[in-house]
């Protein structure tokens, strides 16, 4: 993938991130969270950073794999 094309997914992955993460965190609070029955001992800064990341990433692997669905034959890799 050529920097363009990882833009073209990137970009929008981020501003989607940032919507999830005030979707969610409208909803959740930070200071409430439990992993495995424990408290967790995160600071809401933490908490909200880790979350956007995963976010981000989970939506930059989907539009990823959208991108190279939809390229043309002789832009994929070979296996």
């Amino acid at each position: 993938m050529n920097v363009r094309r990882s833009m073209a997914v990137a970009w929008p992955a981020f501003l989607l991130a940032g919507v999830l993460e005030m979707l969610v965190f409208a909803l959740v609070d930070p200071g409430q969270l439990h992993w495995h029955g424990q408290a967790l001992e995160w600071s809401r800064a933490a908490v909200y950073t880790v979350s956007f990341f995963v976010f981000w990433a989970v939506i930059a692997v989907a539009g990823a794999l959208t991108a190279v669905l939809v390229a043309p034959a002789e832009d994929q890799p070979q296996v």
